[in-house]
């Protein structure tokens, strides 16, 4: 086997050097704030995608544009964009508005002593139905400052139960930008790699439960939140989780949602008739950042697939990791260093799966198993940095409420996430595939 070009790889160092580095400055350096997401994530990558261009003279420029036209053009990635601009309008649509009546919902009926357990619930649901984890947190963490306020729980314990829950979902959305990339960056169907995560993230949601449930156990809540809510808008996201869960094509399962959306949101007079064409564009013009990065990502794969880096990548990957289960564990740091340079999940499974397509077939894993493990760890790795735009949005959130919190604060209290971890290497190294 060839021994691969490292030079190829390049065009990774110049992004990483561009956006890790200008993100370090402006967030540490200059204190910017939400300095990592100051730095445009797209002209990060296009200088990436120019360098690689610039390498091998030997190959003319237009067979170079006839290479990523190809890598652009593979079915998956295009699925892929197609899926982004559905998810983006379903979510433009129905509006986030449902997600708090969920909230006061169970706040409202659940003893006030559960409010953190039920705080980590509701940003389970949500965060699976919406497939952001980000909105999530945005929406739930001033509830979780209200809840703390109210109830006398730390604003770390009850923030820390919000992004848990947000990670969770995240993970297992059938919406989510994350597993929308991993399964078809593997080619496998959703309900597929669903079916194989949610036996690892489920023994984690629950641990998690139990060292919430003990942690505040000891505690006498003050008040229970109070607030008016209003269910039936919560009708679409059932749809859409429902329909991806039995296995329903997502494009199908998607435009039940959006209609159904539609005609739930006019008649509640939630949002008016002039308004819901907005709405839909705004949504998938919120998909915007995501597609583009999709696009450039593949392209710049496909020169450095050319020009053998990943090649390279993958003897250096054999040398350290000899078996199947080696290769499993590869596969998730590779995708948890990507989101450590990148801080961005999707970002990093887009950017690790075509190196993790190659490393399958190599080690005999299975599409589904791959889109889990690259999924997963990325959420992993996602869900506790500290300059992760989770934390750095929930920080914002507690901060505008008055609530003065450090990612230091809360990183202790994001239990899911460690759990996860643990779930993963327990079932990576002691049980085989074919008994999950």
């Amino acid at each position: 086997m060839k021994k691969g070009n490292w030079k190829a790889l390049l065009p990774i160092g110049v992004f990483l050097i561009m956006y890790l580095g200008l993100g370090i400055l402006f967030e540490y350096g200059l204190h910017i704030p939400m300095g990592f997401y100051n730095i445009p994530i797209v002209v990060s990558f296009l200088t990436a995608l120019i360098v690689a261009c610039l390498q091998n003279p030997k190959l003319k420029f237009d067979d170079k544009l006839e290479i990523m036209a190809k890598g652009v053009g593979n079915k998956n990635i295009i699925t892929m964009i197609l899926i982004f601009m559905a998810a983006g309008i379903f979510v433009g649509v129905v509006g986030r508005g449902s997600a708090e009546s969920v909230a006061y919902f169970l706040l409202s009926i659940i003893p006030a002593r559960f409010a953190v357990i039920v705080l980590f619930l509701v940003s389970c649901f949500v965060s699976l139905a919406m497939g952001t984890s980000v909105g999530t947190i945005t929406l739930i963490t001033p509830i979780a400052i209200a809840v703390s306020n109210g109830s006398g729980f730390s604003a770390p314990l009850c923030i820390g139960a919000v992004m848990s829950g947000a990670m969770f979902g995240d993970n297992l959305s059938f919406i989510s930008d994350t597993t929308i990339a991993a399964c078809n960056g593997q080619g496998c169907a959703m309900k597929d790699k669903f079916h194989a995560n949610f036996g690892i993230a489920l023994p984690a949601a629950l641990v998690t439960l139990g060292i919430i449930f003990f942690r505040t156990s000891g505690n006498e809540a003050a008040a229970a939140i109070v607030k008016d809510y209003d269910l039936i808008q919560i009708i679409p996201y059932l749809l859409v989780l429902i329909g991806g869960i039995i296995g329903i094509n997502v494009f199908i399962v998607l435009l039940i949602g959006i209609l159904s959306g539609s005609i739930i949101m006019l008649a509640t007079g939630a949002t008016q008739a002039t308004d819901l064409l907005s709405n839909m564009g705004s949504g998938a013009a919120g998909m915007y950042e995501t597609t583009m990065v999709a696009i450039l990502v593949s392209a710049i794969c496909a020169l450095i697939q050319e020009y053998d880096g990943f090649t390279a990548l993958l003897c250096f990957i054999r040398k350290v990791f000899k078996n199947k289960k080696g290769g499993k564990l590869g596969m998730g740091l590779l995708v948890g260093a990507m989101d450590i340079a990148t801080a961005n999940n999707t970002v990093a499974i887009v950017m690790a799966n075509p190196i993790a397509k190659e490393m399958a077939e190599d080690y005999h894993i299975s599409p589904q198993n791959t889109a889990s493990i690259l999924d997963t760890f990325s959420c992993i790795f996602q869900g506790v940095i500290p300059y992760g735009a989770q934390m750095l949005v929930a920080i914002s959130a507690a901060t505008e409420l008055g609530c003065e919190v450090s990612a230091f604060d809360i990183m202790p209290n994001l239990y899911y996430p460690y759990m996860l971890l643990i779930s993963s290497l327990i079932f990576m190294f002691y049980i085989p595939e074919k008994k999950r």
